[in-house]
């Protein structure tokens, strides 16, 4: 809550300036209103006591009621929160309250779209470091609403050895040697393989998990049951140019995981308003 705390402060400090001169301009001092913020679209809820925040940040007398919470399915014209009191401070914060909402709203909604397509096989999807700068726990906690898996949060929270990595070090036994002799312990040792010869390379040296980097189907497969028959404890996620449209063919190859850049840097906004009805 501490990152969402600062990125409303600077998104109402950003969007404020000097301050809403059309607001002021229009609304009597002292009106008191009720607002609803509602969807337009089908989704899954995200981000409700985030939302509820902006309005008590820049107001802190703003009564807000949530009418649904994280993880919710709604469909047009579904109530999220209302929110009363004084006007100018609800029409102040409602951009901002909205751009966090609606962007949140739509990581969870593509992240569950994305978990239903693979819910015959047991592939998890999860979501990469692709994610809008600053924005990173509250993305990573909506791919979490929409059901999907967190991959590192960061640098330093996971080893991940890909291909310039690899080139720096030599090889990839080189890389994961030296990962083993000076990482912090406890971390798992990932290693990115491009084609069959790699996989055989990092399973055959110790990694852990296989990152199968834009390989298809057929690849997968084979690097699925080379793994499996010579190495049964490694764990194998594909990533790379996954879709909507794809996803369910990549998790029927037998992967663990599949990491899905577009969760974070693609996922649509979902249409969300804010009207004021009483």
């Amino acid at each position: 809550m501490f990152a969402a705390e600062k990125l409303i402060k600077m998104a109402l400090e950003e969007d404020l300036g000097s301050g809403d001169v059309t607001t002021l301009a229009t609304v009597p001092p002292g009106t008191v209103a009720r607002a609803l913020i509602r969807t337009k679209q089908e989704c899954l809820a995200a981000g409700i006591q985030i939302l509820g925040l902006v309005f008590r940040t820049l107001d802190a007398s703003l009564k807000v009621e949530a009418r649904v919470g994280d993880s919710d399915r709604l469909k047009p014209g579904d109530p999220l929160l209302a929110v009363t009191g004084n006007v100018v401070s609800i029409l102040m914060a409602e951009r901002v309250a909205l751009n966090f909402v609606q962007r949140l709203c739509g990581v969870a909604t593509l992240t569950f779209a994305y978990v239903e397509a693979v819910a015959d096989y047991p592939a998890e999807i999860v979501d990469t470091r692709k994610t809008t700068p600053g924005w990173r726990s509250l993305e990573k906690y909506a791919v979490q609403v929409g059901g999907g898996r967190n991959h590192r949060h960061g640098l330093f929270d996971g080893i991940l050895i890909k291909d310039n990595h690899i080139r720096a070090a030599g090889t990839i036994t080189d890389a994961v040697g030296h990962a083993r002799r000076l990482a912090p312990h406890g971390l798992r040792i990932e290693v990115e393989a491009a084609d069959l010869n790699e996989v055989r390379e990092a399973a055959r040296c110790g990694a852990e998990i296989i990152l199968l980097d834009n390989m298809d189907e057929e690849q997968l497969r084979e690097a699925v049951g080379l793994v499996r028959r010579e190495h049964p404890g490694i764990k194998l996620e594909a990533s790379g140019g996954i879709t909507l449209e794809t996803v369910a063919g990549v998790a029927a190859t037998g992967v663990d995981f599949i990491s899905v850049g577009a969760l974070t840097h693609s996922a649509p906004a979902i249409d969300i308003s804010l009207d004021l009805v009483s």
